[in-house]
This record gives structure tokens, sequence and C-alpha cells, in this order.
């Protein structure tokens, strides 16, 4: 039998575990990691419609979107890039137009694509840093999803043999699924503080953090309390069970 101890640690740790997957799948799935605050006298530029066009259907290039993003009130995530344009009239033209959000995702080749120390200039070297830095921001939370999924067989595993052993592996694989996690939000900063060195923000634009990345930096401590609840529980458990049967020996 289980000590109502180890049950309990086991049960919150399954809660913050659940917790933590929901939150991260949700800022991969979301484009609020990165945002900018555009003054909305920019949105009466005649060349709106041709940003957006630019933006949608042009040819895929960093400092293009990056630059429209800047002017367009933009957002950024793992898998998206969007835009906030004036919605389109047809009758007249209003003083102050809705917004609407246009997003395009990023194709998996073009998550793999190198990055330039010069953004747009095709001709300059490869900043091999942002490079990997993109790479592992779009890796790294897919192992994390990865690794509980498989801490979640081999909990259903242990559950089905009636063995308290595998927890410990549980514990392990959402200790290194938080570290995953944590890896994405700092590769994601660091990239893009690497970004606006090389394309300086033009006046008056503000960059903030979204949402999304927090969601992202919460999922993290979560995923590393489940994995020291589910250790602390099968180290707790290995020691009483081995002082009990040393107990029945003598």
């Amino acid at each position: 039998m289980v000590d109502n101890r180890y049950a309990t640690a086991l049960v919150i740790g399954s809660v913050l575990s659940l917790l933590a997957t929901v939150y991260l799948s949700v800022a991969v799935g979301t484009q609020h990691w990165y945002q900018y605050n555009t003054p909305p006298v920019r949105h009466d530029s005649g060349n709106a419609t041709e940003l957006k066009e630019e933006f949608i259907n042009g040819d895929f290039d960093e400092k293009t979107y990056s630059d429209t993003m800047f002017r367009l009130n933009g957002t950024l995530g793992l898998w998206w890039r969007c835009i906030r344009v004036p919605s389109p009239s047809h009758w007249f033209k209003e003083r102050d137009p809705k917004l609407e959000t246009q997003c395009v995702s990023f194709t998996l080749p073009q998550q793999f694509i190198g990055k330039f120390k010069e953004p747009g200039n095709h001709n300059s070297e490869e900043d091999l840093l942002r490079t990997y830095l993109w790479r592992c921001q779009f890796l790294l939370p897919l192992v994390s999803l990865a690794l509980v999924f498989l801490s979640g067989l081999v909990g259903v595993c242990a559950c089905l043999c009636r063995s308290f052993t595998p927890t410990l592996v549980v514990g392990v694989l959402h200790l290194l699924a938080g570290l995953c996690s944590l890896g994405t939000v700092c590769c994601f900063l660091a990239g893009m503080d690497l970004l606006h060195k090389s394309s300086a923000l033009p006046k008056g634009v503000d960059a903030s953090l979204g949402w999304s990345l927090y969601l992202a930096l919460i999922s993290s401590p979560l995923q590393m309390m489940a994995a020291a609840l589910f250790l602390w529980a099968a180290r707790s458990h290995r020691k009483s069970y081995t002082r009990m049967t040393a107990y029945r020996v003598a």
C-alpha cells in the first residue's frame, strides 16, 4: 500500500503537470510572445495596404516582416507573426477605423532558415547565434511536451504494474521538461534582444512582452514543482519500504 502522504504528493504533482502542459500548449499555439505598440498616426499612411499585402503574400524576409510589425502594431509568436491594420471600408473613409488582426504562420522550412548579422542583407555573414537561438526556441517546447507525454505513459505503466519505482523516472522527465520550457523563454528573449540590436526600433514604437510568453514562463516552475513532488515521493517511499523490510527481517 502507498502512504497517504505519497499519494497526496502524486495527485498534486499530476495536477501541476497538467496545468503546466495546458499553459505551454496554449503559449506555443498563440502569437502574443512579443508585441509592438505603434503610434496611431502611422495607420493613416497610404501605404498601409501595400505593407499588409507584402506581409501576407510577399517573399519571406526577416527584415521586411520585422519592419512591418514595427509599423503596424505587430505581434510575434513561435509559429505566428501578426499585424493590426484598419478594416476595409467600402463606402467612406472612417476617421478612426477599427483595427483587425492579420496573421501569417511560419512554415517548417522557415523555422530552420539561417539568420544574418544584417537582417535583409543576404550577402552578409550568417549570425550563427541568432540562428541557433531561433531553432532552439522552436524545438525546446516540443521536446518539453514530448517529455511530459512520455512521463505520462511511464506513470500509466507504473499504475498498471502496481509499482512505485517508475515514479523516479517520471520526476526526472518532468525536471528535464521544466528546463526545456525555461530554455525556450530564454532563447526567445535573447534572440529578440539581438534582433533589436541589428534592427533598431523606429522612434515612438514601444516593445513589450506578451501574455503567451508569461504562460510559457509559468509552465516551467510548475513542471519543476511537479518533478520535486514526484522525486520526493519516490525517494521517501523507497526509504520507508527499505526500513519496513529490514524491520520485518529483524
